[in-house]
């Protein structure tokens, strides 16, 4: 690994590790109990609970029905992970003591390389004894040597960590961290092992906190240059951010649920910084900092009961939109250039503020913008295909300019200096498939948005109130016949009905659909219900409703 620091809490060595292999047992043993935290009362852990359905197993641990005993989380914890589906040929505790022995011998101290996957990335000890610590350097050193295809995972330490507390011996915790890694549950990953999957992670809960947290979104896109770069700490405020007490209250839904666990604890953690940070602005503040801090501190601002009960009344899509979502983020990084064996590149928004121009939106304005679009997007830089300036005021020039390109983002500025526009997830040469008639394509992706006199973003309906789409019964879905008024529908007047939101268009049609927010994926009334673009030889519609 060359002379690269590495940044390892309380541990300071560089490229080894000096791993001391005496003994250890006993659930508890690798604890410095003055550090643990009290259990906040008796525990109420029903003595069934293994045998309860999912979805109350789930509310139990949303409810924190283990946080009061220590004891309670060390009996469920091995249990709850052996429940998480994984590949048939899985190292277990007795692989552990096999290799762990191969690896640190008789030797009473011998020194061993540094995890290649833990380049970069913290390794929290939380409340662990030095004795613990040693035994969290041995369970990862075994990690690196018995799963080489990992090359970069900062969560895979800080679950090492916490895991550890609650296990009774090295090997314990080994196999359970062994089928988290391993777990192949169908859109439900645990832990990225790659830079490439972790990357698309980060893009991921970008565009879930543009569309879930979009005051707190604004300002962060207000204040730092470069907002990707912002939420590729996402996961950093959670592990090693929260404090103990806080990270451990994750554990307990993270084994049952999964990644999405995180995605929610983390956007409720930005909201309230949102808040927190609203009535003085961010402008001129560190903003990854800022968030860092108010993470360290969440005590002082959020009990962590609060905390989780605003995460989880977040309506996120499901497991498997937001598994597709990833997938069309993964694919935009390798169009890029990344691979699976990638190292960490610095990723920069792509819209250079130096040298973008136009008349229509300022640099800030147009990085506000780009800010709104899916990561997956905003990862490449903008291209001008057409402008009334330079290409007249045709609307078939218009089409032919634009047509073989998508997504597009429109921009519009009135004789009255207001800036309006759209983020157009298809072709325009997709309505030429209506043939005479004017019918929508698109996606649920595509939004209008103002940016004079304010800034504000009108999105799909069902982003935020998916119950809607759910409400329909399957054996009620038809797609009804156009309305000859419905082109004069207009998308900014959809506030009026539904405030931000754009309204569910009915006009019959058939269209490709994108692999993110696509029709087949929801319970709507028409299978029309999420395409929001209508071109013809008289206009354009960006939207639809009343």
């Amino acid at each position: 690994l060359g002379s690269a620091p590495v940044a390892i809490v309380v541990t300071a060595e560089a490229d080894t590790w000096d791993i001391d292999t005496s003994p250890s047992r006993g659930c508890g043993h690798f604890v410095d109990w003055d550090k643990m935290p009290e259990a906040r009362g008796p525990a109420q852990i029903p003595r069934d609970v293994l045998g309860r359905p999912p979805k109350e197993l789930k509310r139990l641990a949303r409810e924190g029905c283990w946080a009061g005993s220590h004891a309670g989380r060390a009996r469920l914890y091995p249990r709850l992970v052996q429940r998480v589906s994984c590949r048939l040929v899985t190292p277990d505790a007795l692989v552990y003591r096999d290799v762990a022995g191969r690896l640190f011998g008789k030797p009473s101290v011998s020194s061993h390389p540094l995890p290649e996957f833990l380049e970069g990335c913290p390794v929290p000890t939380y409340c662990l004894s030095p004795h613990g610590v040693t035994a969290l350097k041995k369970i990862l050193i075994c990690v690196g040597a018995l799963f080489p295809d990992i090359t970069h995972s900062p969560l895979l330490p800080a679950l090492a960590a916490l895991l550890l507390h609650y296990s009774e011996d090295e090997a314990q915790c080994f196999e359970s961290l062994s089928r988290l890694i391993a777990s192949n549950a169908p859109h439900a990953a645990y832990i990225d092992q790659s830079f490439l999957a972790h990357q698309a992670s980060c893009m991921t809960f970008g565009d879930l906190a543009s569309k879930h947290c979009p005051a707190a979104h604004k300002l962060v896109a207000g204040a730092a240059e470069n907002v990707l770069e912002v939420y590729s700490e996402w996961l950093s405020w959670l592990f090693p951010g929260l404090p103990f007490g806080y990270a451990v209250r994750v554990l307990d839904v993270f084994l049952l649920e999964g990644q999405k666990v995180l995605y929610r604890i983390a956007l409720a953690l930005l909201k309230h910084f949102g808040l927190s940070a609203a009535p003085a602005g961010l402008q001129g503040s560190d903003v990854k900092a800022e968030l860092r801090a108010f993470a360290r501190n969440i005590a002082e601002h959020v009990p962590v009961d609060k905390l989780l009960e605003r995460a989880f009344g977040i309506r996120l899509f499901s497991r498997k939109e937001i598994w597709l979502l990833h997938m069309a983020n993964r694919k935009a990084l390798v169009e890029r250039g990344i691979t699976v064996v990638q190292r960490r590149p610095s990723f920069h928004l792509a819209v250079d503020m130096q040298k973008f121009s136009s008349s229509t939106v300022t640099a800030q304005e147009m990085r506000l913008v780009w800010s709104w679009i899916p990561e997956r997007f905003s990862l490449f830089p903008p291209l001008l295909l057409f402008s009334t300036a330079q290409d007249g005021c045709s609307l078939q020039r218009f089409y032919s300019c634009c047509e073989g390109y998508e997504p597009t983002v429109l921009l519009i500025k009135t004789s009255e200096g207001e800036v309006c526009g759209a983020f157009l997830s298809s072709d325009w040469a997709e309505r030429k498939k209506s043939g005479a008639t004017s019918g929508f394509f698109g996606t649920g992706e595509c939004f209008v948005f103002t940016v004079r006199p304010e800034a504000e973003r009108y999105e799909w309906v069902l982003i935020k109130k998916p119950e809607l789409a759910k409400a329909v019964p399957r054996s009620r879905q038809r797609s009804p016949s156009p309305a000859p008024e419905s082109l004069l529908g207009s998308s900014r007047d959809s506030r009026s009905s539904s405030p931000n939101h754009l309204a569910v268009p009915s006009p019959q049609r058939r269209g490709r659909l994108s692999p993110f927010l696509a029709i087949r994926h929801f319970l709507l009334p028409s299978k029309t219900a999420s395409m929001f673009m209508s071109g013809s030889r008289d206009g354009i519609v960006i939207g639809k409703g009343g």
